[in-house]
């Protein structure tokens, strides 16, 4: 997966680009918000995204903000590393639009399982953003039937748009998707094959 790392500690920055390169994501590091909010407005930005609250240009708290106000199909999952570690300031972060937050100094177990959560987050997006395209191009191919179709009243075939007269089910095959498969009903099995009837 790829992350976005906002920190301007380099400690800190180092450490967690070590961790989470260890944990098998690929890291981008950027030292403020302002750089980070940069990498998001590029086109494919990571998915998921590690601020620090408190950083020079710009801080965490904004980033966030700025960055659910971009109109995009995929929303980062993004998580606040912070030192405030009061409820309201929590409240206050995650209603920035924050996913998650980590206390620093962090630990390193705490961190990878948070990550994990926003991993297994971000795949049930994708899942899902999928189904909605996958129904999207369904819906797209559903032919619909409508309008007052002549039929006949003695056989029952259907006079199409060029006057043609065609069985009613190869006029409701080429219109729809729905597919036939022949049998006798009983009052037809009754008046042509009586012998078969018990």
């Amino acid at each position: 997966m790829r992350v976005l790392i906002a920190e301007d500690d380099l400690t800190s920055r180092t450490v967690l680009h070590a961790v989470l390169e260890k944990l098998g994501h690929e890291v981008t590091a950027t030292v403020n918000g302002a750089d980070a909010l940069s990498v998001m407005e590029k086109p494919d930005p990571p998915s998921l995204i590690i601020l620090d609250w408190m950083m020079p240009v710009m801080d965490g708290l904004e980033v966030v903000r700025r960055v659910r106000a971009m109109r995009s199909s995929h929303s980062p999952y993004m998580i606040l590393l912070t030192t405030k570690g009061e409820k309201g300031d929590i409240i206050a972060g995650l209603d920035a639009g924050a996913d998650d937050y980590l206390s620093k100094p962090f630990d390193s177990g705490e961190l990878r399982a948070r990550v994990d959560v926003g991993r297994r987050m971000i795949e049930m997006q994708d899942r899902l953003e999928a189904k909605v395209k996958e129904l999207q191009k369904a819906l797209d191919e559903i032919k619909t039937l409508q309008g007052i179709l002549p039929i006949c009243s003695f056989c029952k075939k259907i006079r199409d748009d060029q006057g043609y007269w065609n069985q009613v089910e190869a006029y409701v095959s080429k219109h729809s998707d729905a597919q036939f498969s022949h049998a006798i009903c009983p009052e037809c099995m009754k008046k042509h094959y009586p012998e078969f009837i018990k």
